[in-house]
């Protein structure tokens, strides 16, 4: 399940995902090590015609990481101060690397990133979405492929 996928299901969510990951260039992809420990790394993304793209350096731990086990978290800068904003957004799934060059070609023409890098298509498998609502309640949305949004309030 691609960008698209989440935006058709919940366009809401989707959104105020790209608005909260737009408001900052940097996040923190957190990948899985050779031994299964956690690893988190700086990242920037991008969101274009319906996916979620994920461009790091070349031979970078976090390229190896996914190239030897695709699952990833990725969360959004919480930025600075204590105003939550739009609240936090994390990101669930799989990295998928592009290796067709009429595609990785269409994103360097957008894009315009250092050469060379790895490129990876993101393969959803969950986003959630935590705020707080009227100073009352803590809210969590969740999406998965296949299933309804779900909304918790606590």
């Amino acid at each position: 399940m691609n960008w698209a996928a989440l935006s058709t299901a919940a366009p809401g969510l989707a959104q105020t995902a790209e608005r909260r990951f737009g408001a900052f260039r940097h996040h923190v992809l957190a990948t899985l090590r050779k031994d299964g420990s956690p690893r988190t790394s700086g990242l920037e993304v991008r969101f274009l015609h319906g996916e979620l793209w994920l461009g790091m350096m070349p031979h970078s731990l976090k390229a190896l990481d996914l190239r030897r086990d695709p699952r990833f978290a990725l969360q959004a800068n919480p930025g600075s101060g204590t105003d939550p904003g739009d609240g936090d957004i994390r990101i669930g799934g799989r990295a998928v690397e592009v290796e067709d060059p009429e595609l990785k070609g269409a994103y360097v023409k957008e894009v315009e990133p250092p050469q060379p890098f790895h490129l990876f298509r993101a393969e959803l498998t969950e986003v959630v979405r935590t705020y707080v609502e009227d100073d009352t309640w803590l809210v969590t949305e969740v999406w998965q492929p296949g299933r309804p949004l779900r909304t918790l309030r606590r």
